[in-house]
Formats: C-alpha cells, structure tokens, sequence
C-alpha cells in the first residue's frame, strides 16, 4: 500500500511522446549505420507544475511508457521520486530490465526529478546537492561516413569551440583508421586530449594492434576497443594498452548489476554511463560505486540531461558532447544546454534541468504521443 503524506501533491498526468529527427546527412561508426534518432520524451505533472525527462530510444519506449509505467506513477507523491523509482523496476519484471524497459523507465524518472525540483523552485543539481559549478565537455562525432575534409572540420572547430578533448569513430575500415586518426591529430595540434571509438568493432588482438599505431598520435582514450559484453577482452586492453591510454566502457548499461560487473572485472579505466538508459536515479547509484573504486565516471550523450547530475556526483570527469544530441536539443528544446569553453554549467535561474520542449517546433517531427491522467 502507497503510503501517503496529504500535504505533499500527488502526481496527476503524465504525457509521453516520440519524435524522429533525420540527420543531417548518413552516419555511422565502427558497428552501425543510422539516418534518423528517435527522441522520446516524458512529462509528469502535478499541482500546475511539469517536469521533462527524455530518452534516446524508439517508439516501442514511448508505448510501454503509455502502456505499462503511466498508471504506476499517477496518484504516487511527486516528492518522493525513489518510491515511483522502484515500483517503475518490480512493474516491468516480467518484461526483462535491460532494453526498452530501462529507457522508458528512464525517461519517466528524469522527468520526475525534474519535476520535484520545479515544485520546489530549485535546479535540478540543488535538488541533487551540487559539488561543482560545471562539468567538462568533450566533443564527439568524427564518424566513420565522414570524409577526411569533414572529419578535419568538425576537429578544428572543436579546437576553436576551447574543447580540450575531442573524440571520433574508427572501426569500420580498419586499414583507414590509423590515417583518420593522423588527420585528427593534425587538426587540433598536439595538446588536446585526442579519444577514439570503435564500438565494439575490433576482435581482442586487432584492437592491441590499434592500440600501438593510435599511440603514436597521442589518443588517450580508447573507448569499447572490443564489445563492451567482452570483459575479459577489456581487462586485456586495460592491462596491455600502452601506458597513458585509459580504456572506457559501459554506455550500455541499464541496471546497478551490470556495472558492478564491469568494476569486478577491472575492465575499464573509466566506467560510462547514460542516464537515458539507466536513469538519473541509478546514474547517482554508478557514481558512488565508482567512488568506492576511486574511479571516474563518464556521462555518455545527452548532454543536457546529464549537466545537472554530472555537476552533483563527485567522481564525475566528463560529459559526451555528442554532436546528434546537440543538434536535437537545441532543435526541440528550449533551455538546452550548450557548451562554452569545453564545459557545461547548469543554468541556476531555471528551475528543474531547466529545458521546456518546444511544442510547434517538435510538432512535425512527431512519430507517437499518449496522455494518461487528468486533462
């Protein structure tokens, strides 16, 4: 039984809606090619307040969201987000937790952070218990679909931007990926932290061998070498890459379980994380595991999401500025965040993550979109 405090305002509607945004241009990386993103966005209400919470994900998020996770959050208090939290997880038991399951979750619990935060008139990083004043940005794009000129362009204007670090894709040509990195390299100089991606794509002794030639331009950063299910794989890299070179995994991740893993096996130099998958709740969770572990933690995309509970986790070090996302939030809302000298910093005159979609602009994008509770 719910038990309820009759001061406090209960949550009365919650909105869901998916938006398909086609890039701007085909793009890929070492694993996968896409032409489209699909944002997915929650709105909980209560007591003439509205919170915003999204995912990057598909419509079938944005129908369980309708479907199976409406109906457990309405009534419940908007002050008390971890209750809504873990009725959200014993609800979806059935369903399986990693996946689709997560990301609506996620979507909803964001947007209930949001909104408790709205209703007590405070950002969101107050709400949290702020520990820094901004977070470190890091610019990420470089796809493999990209010609030399594009990726050398895009590195440059990163430089420009002040971004001391900048990221790009290899992987899916690997007898390229030593020339694409060279031409990154050249770009920016030598001086700002140079990282590469290669989701997954190399087998265990071809991603040692990369790792040896992206030494020679200074990459210090190797992120998902090998697939990041292949622990044993990382542990290789982490224990063999050359020195200098930090090995990050765990995007992928949905649920507490998954990372505690991925630290058991040492894997990784730097844990990541997304809260459009594992929600701003366990997001906090993964920094404190993280700091048991004197470990960084590293917000993967979604950038305005991610600001707020970055600058409140203390073993944060960074935020993926990754170049789909942020096209998308400033395209669709207002508010979003942008970076200014290779950091983020929370807007502290907005309450909640301080980001209201924008209805008119979303509208002709818009692919799904459910109403449950009061109208």
């Amino acid at each position: 039984m719910r038990r309820r405090v009759s001061s406090e305002p209960l949550i009365e509607r919650l909105d869901v809606a998916a938006y398909s945004v086609p890039t701007e241009q085909p793009e890929s990386d070492g694993t996968y090619e896409w032409d489209k993103t699909i944002l997915v966005v929650a709105e909980a209400s209560a007591a003439g307040k509205r919170g915003t919470g999204y995912s990057y994900a598909g419509v079938p998020t944005a129908a369980l969201v309708d479907d199976k996770l409406a109906k457990i959050v309405i009534g419940r208090s908007a002050m008390n987000v971890p209750e809504a939290f873990v009725a959200m997880t014993e609800a979806i038991r059935n369903l399986g937790r990693p996946g689709v399951c997560s990301m609506a979750i996620a979507a909803v619990d964001a947007a209930l952070w949001d909104l408790k935060a709205r209703l007590l008139s405070v950002p969101l990083v107050t709400l949290l218990g702020g520990v820094r004043g901004s977070i470190a940005a890091y610019g990420s794009g470089g796809f493999t679909s990209y010609t030399d000129r594009q990726l050398r362009k895009q590195m440059e204007d990163w430089a420009s931007d002040g971004f001391g670090a900048m990221k790009m894709k290899v992987g899916r040509e690997p007898e390229r990926d030593p020339d694409r990195v060279r031409v990154a390299r050249q770009a920016i100089g030598w001086k700002p932290r140079l990282f590469v991606d290669a989701n997954g794509a190399y087998s265990r002794k071809q991603a040692l061998a990369m790792a040896e030639r992206f030494a020679e331009f200074n990459v210090s950063w190797f992120e998902e070498p090998v697939s990041s299910d292949d622990l044993e794989g990382l542990r290789l890299m982490r224990d063999r890459a050359p020195a200098g070179m930090e090995i990050a995994a765990g995007e992928y991740g949905y649920d507490l379980p998954y990372f505690q893993r991925m630290l058991d096996a040492g894997a990784v130099d730097v844990l990541q994380a997304d809260a459009t998958r594992c929600s701003v709740s366990d997001f906090i969770r993964v920094g404190a595991l993280c700091a048991a572990r004197s470990m960084r933690l590293s917000a993967h995309t979604a950038p305005s999401l991610h600001t707020h509970p970055c600058c409140s986790v203390p073993s944060a070090l960074n935020v993926e500025y990754f170049v789909d996302h942020v096209r998308i939030e400033r395209m669709l809302f207002d508010g979003a965040i942008q970076a200014s000298g290779g950091a983020l910093r929370p807007d502290l005159s907005r309450p909640g993550a301080g980001i209201e979609l924008k209805r008119a602009d979303a509208e002709g994008y818009k692919v799904f979109a459910k109403t449950s509770g009061a109208d």
